[in-house]
């Protein structure tokens, strides 16, 4: 029997990786903020502590369980790599250690982006996903995505340095006014990788209105990119919107197309 997949429980700044199918049964992350609030139907099954946590770094664990309830299939027909976010200073806490991504010089859409730090893990990406290649995963069959600064990760990675990956999710993410993303893209004359973007509008920590001008600029420099909006949903993950990746996630690697990879 093929190992079970790794899944991760990431932070706020968490959740970038690559995905890929072989088989049946899509990649799946559900990603867990430290802000995550449970809906209604998950309230009875989550550990007090786990819904009170404030800062935006965040633990593991949790996630495998989460996928499983969800019915997220698991072993040889998909694998899920991923590579942790590093423990790093984090300026919007004061210079505390935290496990991000990369650093933020603050949680706003209006200043410069911690370009050495993004840049810094895009490398140790690219590591993983020429790692999924060398294993005989074509390129094109390669999803990256995650949840809040994750899928800011995984714009910076696919829309820099990757145009040729399959798509993109990212899950009440954002992009700086100023990315470095978008002077990548003015510069661009290749086809890009979808993106499947969602938010809820009630997001008091990565604010509504900063992943729909996210959107609107990718589409602008000429991203395929759809935005899923859930009223009254804050910064968290819903049942719909997991559903709705899940068929996105389909749709991008069919089973068929996976044949040519054996």
């Amino acid at each position: 029997m093929a190992p079970r997949p790794r899944l991760e429980g990431p932070g706020e700044a968490e959740g970038s990786l690559p995905a890929r199918r072989r088989g049946a049964g899509p990649p799946l992350r559900r990603r867990r903020g430290p802000r995550y609030r449970p809906g209604p139907e998950e309230e009875e099954e989550e550990e007090e502590e786990e819904e009170e946590e404030e800062s935006e770094s965040g633990g593991h664990g949790g996630a495998r369980r989460a996928a499983e309830e969800r019915g997220v299939p698991c072993g040889q027909a998909h694998r899920l790599p991923h590579l942790p976010a590093r423990l790093r200073p984090y300026t919007p806490m004061k210079g505390a250690f935290s496990t991000v991504w990369f650093d933020r010089y603050k949680i706003s859409n209006d200043c410069p982006e911690h370009i050495e730090s993004i840049d810094s893990m895009c490398q140790g990406l690219t590591d993983l996903i020429n790692d999924e290649i060398k294993n005989g995963i074509a390129k094109n069959r390669i999803l990256i995505g995650g949840f809040s600064m994750g899928g800011g990760m995984a714009m910076h990675l696919a829309y820099r340095f990757h145009q040729d990956l399959a798509g993109v999710f990212a899950l009440s993410s954002f992009l700086n006014k100023d990315s470095s993303v978008y002077q990548a893209l003015k510069r661009n004359q290749s086809v890009l990788p979808e993106l499947f973007q969602c938010h809820g509008t009630a997001d008091e920590l990565v604010l509504y209105s900063w992943g729909e001008e996210t959107n609107k600029m990718l589409k602008s420099l000429g991203v395929s990119a759809s935005l899923h909006t859930f009223p009254n949903l804050n910064h968290e993950l819903s049942r719909t919107e997991i559903e709705k990746l899940k068929t996105w996630i389909v749709k991008k690697l069919p089973v068929e197309a996976a044949k040519t990879n054996k």
